[in-house]
């Protein structure tokens, strides 16, 4: 009780000391970059200031700041002695994330920050529990056998829920929150993919399924604790009051169901000595990895990948087709030599040939990624290729959301919404398209080097047959916001877009 309270006392204390000592600096700390839109630095409170006043518009500051220095990279004195570095330069992603790939790691402070909700996951491991984990879930990932499923998953959810849903909306004329409804459709999928299990969120009633709500309440409070002092969230999580007491009922909901899936997919195991299911958990538990936790842990990690990152693309790429006409025209255009007529969406074959569409997508998650931001934490002292040090503890994050608006990635038309900038004509008279990718690490949308995202083709492949079965019968038409105001891009833990997407759905002729 006397550290409870003696740490409550700092907290109350802290901002006063904070305020004598802003108001006695008169001038800057002079160890300070060249770029001179940086925030001035203050002895023990740092640019802690400035820092809290912009934490709304972060995104487009920090996008400002890495424009305005020379190398696209700063480093910021956050409070307390505290520095990190920012970049958005593809030279020091391939640092970070390849070259020197063992000395950057996710870090004690995301590890704690999340390990309530993901516990030693895979997105959430270091070191060589990072390492198996990542080779069990590369063997699986690969096999034809789980695309297959997927594929499955994915068809049942479009002509059984999303398909009719969508259908009732337009012959209604009723308004759909389309984010709402990508994250139910992702979801649901995600729920069979990663534990056979369906969670029945995408429904005509849109139901409040109690896994789901808890899981996106334990996702929501885990990523605001990133925008809050280490010391509040963890003296919240002691005393047990608040968003902490909140996220303990969350977390406790997930993992108690979670629990009870993996418990009796082992039981049907022990009976079966076979499991007729090819989700990842029986996949998992059919290989031998019996370890309750460990299983649990890794699913809960893919639940998390699985059903924010596709959805948040979509609502993004959805919402740009609206403002460029001309692309939606063209993606019908493809989806009608393509796609076969047997089915709501094409099938794999049929999918891979969708260049423009594939194109499309990466333009809108360049402009709108799914996670905007990714950082790693030095393990030891080490110098970034533009010069910038790196002390041991330090992190450096890199930029996915300033990367794609970069000129000196994207040139000088970086704003256009311009999926041919992804394309080129063949040669071979036919004048088809030909996709032409850019490194990842000029585009870090999933990641690079030995973390490069396992799930990055199936996430295509589910997102083109969600283009391609609802533009073949739909046009999605965004209500006008109050005053014709654009929509705002939010980061959480992956980008969302602020107030849902309110659309009406339209029956094409």
């Amino acid at each position: 009780m006397f550290l409870q309270l003696l740490t409550l006392a700092s907290l109350v204390l802290l901002p006063l000391l904070f305020f004598f000592v802003f108001k006695a600096s008169s001038q800057p700390n002079p160890k300070t970059s060249n770029n001179t839109k940086l925030p001035k630095s203050y002895p023990i409170i740092g640019s802690f200031i400035t820092l809290y006043k912009n934490h709304e518009r972060r995104l487009p500051w920090f996008t400002d700041l890495l424009r305005s220095s020379p190398s696209n990279t700063f480093t910021l004195h956050h409070s307390l002695g505290k520095h990190f570095v920012v970049t958005a330069n593809p030279t020091v992603v391939q640092h970070i994330l390849k070259t020197h790939f063992p000395i950057y790691e996710k870090g004690n402070t995301i590890r704690t920050t999340l390990t309530d909700l993901l516990g030693d996951g895979i997105f959430n491991a270091d070191g060589d529990n990072w390492k198996f984990q990542r080779q069990v879930s590369s063997h699986e990932f690969n096999t034809k056998s789980l695309r297959k499923f997927v594929e499955q998953v994915v068809d049942t959810e479009l002509s059984d829920r999303l398909i009719p849903i969508l259908s009732s909306s337009a012959t209604n004329n009723s308004i759909l929150d389309f984010q709402d409804i990508l994250q139910r459709f992702a979801f649901d999928n995600i729920g069979r993919i990663a534990f056979g299990y369906d969670p029945a969120y995408l429904l005509p009633s849109l139901p409040q399924a109690k896994f789901a709500v808890a899981f996106d309440d334990a996702v929501q409070i885990s990523s605001d604790r990133f925008r809050s002092l280490s010391p509040v969230w963890k003296l919240k999580r002691v005393l047990g009051i608040g968003s902490e007491k909140h996220l303990r009922a969350a977390v406790s909901e997930v993992r108690e169901f979670a629990n009870t899936i993996v418990r009796e997919k082992k039981r049907e195991l022990s009976e079966t000595k076979a499991l007729e299911s090819v989700d990842l958990l029986s996949r998992f538990l059919g290989s031998g990895h019996s370890d309750e936790k460990f299983v649990t842990d890794i699913v809960i990690s893919f639940t998390l990948a699985g059903r924010d990152t596709t959805s948040a693309a979509l609502t993004w790429f959805f919402w740009l087709l609206s403002q460029n006409q001309h692309v939606e025209d063209e993606i019908l255009k493809e989806i009608s030599e393509t796609a076969s007529s047997e089915s709501a969406a094409g099938g794999y074959d049929e999918v891979k040939e969708m260049v423009y569409t594939h194109a499309a997508l990466c333009e809108s998650m360049r402009l709108y990624p799914p996670v905007a931001a990714d950082s790693k934490e030095a393990i030891k002292d080490d110098v970034l290729p533009d010069g910038t040090k790196v002390k041991k503890g330090m992190t450096v994050t890199y930029h996915v959301y300033a990367m794609g608006r970069m000129e000196e990635i994207w040139g000088e038309d970086w704003a256009e919404y311009r999926p041919e900038r992804w394309l080129e004509r063949e040669e071979n008279g036919a004048h088809k398209w030909k996709f032409v990718g850019r490194d990842s690490f000029s585009y870090p949308v999933f990641q690079a080097g030995p973390r490069i995202c396992l799930g990055k083709e199936m996430a295509f492949l589910q997102m083109k047959r969600v283009v391609s079965a609802v533009l073949k019968r739909f046009k999605v038409v965004p209500v006008e916001r109050e005053g014709g105001a654009q929509p705002e891009f939010v980061a959480y833990l992956t980008g969302k877009m602020k107030g849902g997407f309110p659309v009406t759905i339209v029956e094409r002729a």
